[in-house]
């Protein structure tokens, strides 16, 4: 099992910055600080995590409880395109999926976010216009990361311009895993503010980062810099979104939240394609943080082909069958 991080080994002095997701003046003061501070961290057991995170996976709920897991996993989802193919008409019609998930059942909920590409944020703006659904872009030159600071905060900027109300960034694994924390810390800061007022989910690559410990530090950091949210992946590097690397940066979401009182949120990405997944995954939250991260406001679930899943599962609940494969539309 992980340790539930003790707020008191937050080093002596540290307090809250002025304003939400500020960081702790102590902890951040330098390299050596934050280098301290995250290899302080409790470390991760990794049979324990698995362990736990396979357990879980294999709760069984009952009907009506699945019929709830599937409606609030819907209106969890990022709908999720990010090729080099994509033109404003699949944007458009992606939004459309996005606004009425099921034509025929106008009792299926929308869904939380469009997620594209920056340059198709307008687009996908001006589809979902009036409907509540959020448009997120990726941002900092994704899926690499590889470009200078000045290239990324434009990169965020036209975004945000283009009328992206959440941007996902990808830290710098590079200077992440070469221990230069503090260089991370000041790029998230940066984008973050140039986000201005849309939310910033930092995507951390778990996938690139090896280890559950890295994947808990580098969760501290995204938060301390200010993350809205800390996501798992880009889904462009496998391994992606698993149950334990999940589980690790749910523990970090909650100690972080004992420690400092500001809740963050969490999105795991990449290879959740089945219902049976979105509902390990909602399991996993429940009984890690409760029932405070069961919303779309703490809790996505990035993908594309999942919500697909999610409709044929829910018409078999409502019907007692299930459709043929072009009850949905292919995305």
């Amino acid at each position: 099992m992980t340790h539930v991080l003790d707020p008191g080994t937050l080093a002596a002095g540290t307090r809250p910055g002025p304003g939400p997701g500020a960081p702790f003046d102590d902890v951040t003061r330098s390299d050596a600080a934050l280098r301290a501070f995250l290899h302080g961290l409790p470390g991760v057991d990794q049979v324990g995590a698995e362990q736990r995170a396979a357990t879980l996976g294999t709760r069984s709920i009952k009907t009506t409880a699945k019929a709830w897991a599937i409606d609030t996993a819907i209106s969890m989802v990022d709908l999720t395109t990010l090729e080099g193919a994509d033109t404003p008409g699949k944007v458009r019609s992606l939004a459309a999926k996005a606004r009425r998930p099921d034509p025929e059942d106008p009792t299926a909920p929308s869904v939380a976010a469009v997620c594209v590409y920056g340059d198709l944020a307008g687009v996908a703006r001006e589809a979902l216009a009036g409907t509540g659904i959020h448009v997120a872009a990726v941002a900092t030159a994704f899926p690499s990361g590889r470009a200078s600071r000045e290239v990324k905060l434009a990169d965020v900027r036209d975004a945000v311009g283009n009328g992206a109300d959440e941007i996902d960034m990808v830290i710098d694994r590079g200077a992440f895993l070469s221990g230069r924390y503090l260089e991370v810390f000041d790029e998230v800061v940066a984008v973050k503010e140039a986000c201005g007022d849309a939310h910033l989910k930092v995507i951390l690559e778990t996938g690139e980062l090896v280890t559950y410990d890295n994947a808990r530090r580098a969760s501290w950091l995204a938060m301390l810099a200010g993350a809205d949210f800390i996501k798992t992946s880009t889904g462009k590097i496998s391994p992606a979104a698993t149950l334990p690397v999940c589980l690790v940066m749910l523990e970090a979401v909650r100690d972080f939240r004992a420690a400092t009182g500001r809740q963050v949120g969490v999105k795991p990405a990449g290879g959740i394609r089945t219902t049976k997944d979105a509902i390990k995954h909602l399991v996993l939250v429940n009984e890690t943080v409760g029932a405070d991260w069961l919303s779309p406001d703490w809790f996505r679930l990035g993908a594309s082909s999942l919500l697909n899943d999610l409709l044929l599962q829910r018409q078999k609940l409502r019907t007692g069958h299930y459709s043929g494969p072009d009850h949905v539309s292919v995305d």
